[in-house]
């Protein structure tokens, strides 16, 4: 009996370690797995769970008050506190001269100024008040006052330009979290003298680092756990180890728990190159966590036995054919509002559209699709922004210049408004007022109550520069907060 027992025993093992290793290897770069088969295990894990239905279309975290990360919480989801200007006026400009610098493209420097995509600010309250802080092209992060856009501390210097949002620590800790085109995604402590660096993760830690060294992704802090793919193709998760020290400094002591390329062998072959890199920022519902890369693929990993073993195992796999930059966004069901650029023109781009949604609990996880082409003059097509929510509606903007109001449970377009291209803002919606801005410099207002119908306008502010709003604006009680191309960083309100 001992015996049956025992051989009972090592034959079950046996069948765990092999399950294992195959799920290894299928999300490491198989050969055997195919990009064109549609990949999903079962429901989302409810057990213990990173993030809740209801934790949807609210902030991240009740213990700071503001915008903490870009689209306001795990989901992407949540987009600022009204009310909304009624009568935009340039309320405050940071800084004096245009924030720019120079960075290489390929082999070639080019002049980068003032903040571009994702580029939202991350807005929150202090004891002494409002603080917005942005990452820009002079290659610093500033921290700058909500009411007058002063300095509140001195700016954190970089290598490189930064293009992404920055993250507030969600539970009270005084951190930072950023990354840059210099290599770095850092941890940075906000109770000293000056923000200091605690602790930085190399994009060239990876075995085989992919298309670059730059993080454009916003990282997403959950229960002492980072997660953030970095544009060397891999995706990461952090154990942080936040505490305070005996003088009552904060410390991080961080451990890479997870490091997941996001490509294998399959993809490549498919997509012909490796420009192969994740911009989009991560984003959680229950137990999972999910992000897109450049190659046109969204992966789901399962967290349910991170907090235990310290793993997170692929579940999801889901090719839509071309770059996908544009976070993905999560509604309270768990569906995934997926959009994609369209640069490779690919058979299989063709094949599901440009915005799609899907049930990462199917095994044929595309509800929907729709083809966004090209148009305007571009030469590209799809989408750059990360879509907003909107009770049954999504809002879109596209890369030839159209805002779409499309059903997000029958993937109809309900409505469309002419923008000028490139449109790459992120729109956002707050009191029922949508906000879109757009590449000639217009914050665009229209009246959203009823979403369903072409909405009119409320208003329309110029930058008088026109420079291009690229970022996407963050809006916190009665002000806009958004930068653009021109190199300022601007405060809008009613006077």
């Amino acid at each position: 009996m001992k015996l049956r027992a025992r051989l009972a025993a090592f034959v079950a093992l046996l069948l765990v370690a092999v399950f294992w290793l195959v799920a290894r290897r299928a999300g490491t770069g198989s050969p055997q797995s195919r990009v064109e088969a549609d990949t999903a295990r079962g429901p989302i894990g409810i057990e213990a769970v990173f993030v809740r239905a209801d934790q949807v279309g609210v902030p991240i975290s009740d213990t700071v008050v503001g915008l903490t990360m870009f689209r306001g919480n795990a989901t992407r989801t949540w987009y600022g506190q009204g009310p909304m200007p009624r009568n935009p006026a340039v309320l405050w400009r940071y800084p004096r001269r245009p924030m720019c610098s120079t960075s290489v493209v390929g082999r070639e420097p080019l002049i980068w100024c003032g903040s571009g995509w994702t580029g939202q600010p991350s807005v929150v309250e202090r004891g002494d008040g409002v603080e917005v802080i942005v990452g820009t092209y002079d290659r610093s992060i500033h921290f700058l006052d909500g009411a007058t856009g002063r300095e509140r501390r001195p700016s954190f210097p970089t290598g490189d330009i930064i293009k992404g949002s920055v993250t507030v620590d969600p539970d009270g800790f005084p951190l930072l979290y950023a990354g840059s085109r210099d290599n770095y995604y850092r941890v940075i402590a906000l109770d000293r003298p000056r923000p200091t660096e605690l602790w930085r993760l190399s994009a060239r830690d990876a075995p085989h680092p992919m298309w670059n060294d730059d993080w454009d992704g916003n990282g997403v802090v959950i229960d002492d756990y980072l997660f953030e793919g970095g544009e060397n193709g891999w995706f990461y998760v952090v154990r942080l180890n936040r505490r305070y020290d005996e003088h009552g400094m904060v410390q991080v002591a961080p451990q890479v728990l997870v490091r997941f390329p996001s490509f294998d062998d399959s993809l490549l072959a498919a997509i012909r190159d490796r420009e192969v890199s994740i911009e989009s920022s991560p984003a959680l519902f229950g137990n999972s966590v999910f992000f897109a890369n450049s190659g046109g693929v969204v992966w789901g990993l399962d967290l349910s036995h991170l907090r235990d073993s310290s793993l997170a195992e692929p579940f999801f796999r889901y090719w839509t054919g071309d770059d996908t930059d544009a976070s993905i966004v999560i509604d309270e069901e768990g569906m995934l509002y997926v959009a994609s650029e369209q640069q490779r023109f690919n058979a299989r781009g063709r094949e599901v559209g440009q915005l799609q949604k899907l049930d990462p609990s199917r095994a044929n996880p595309r509800v929907w699709g729709i083809a966004i082409p090209r148009g305007g003059g571009e030469p590209l097509g799809g989408v750059w922004s990360t879509p907003a929510l909107f009770g049954h509606m999504l809002f879109v903007t596209t890369n030839s210049g159209r805002l779409l109001g499309v059903d997000r449970d029958s993937g109809v377009i309900r409505w469309e408004k002419p923008l000028p291209p490139h449109a790459w803002s992120s729109p956002v919606v707050v009191d029922s007022v949508l906000l879109v801005g757009d590449c000639e410099g217009v914050l665009h207002a229209y009246d959203v109550r009823r979403p369903e119908v072409e909405p009119p306008v409320l208003w329309e502010f110029r930058l008088e520069s026109g420079a291009c709003i690229e970022s996407t604006p963050a809006v916190w009680k009665g002000r806009i907060y958004v930068g653009a191309r021109d190199g300022y960083f601007y405060a809008i309100g009613d006077r």
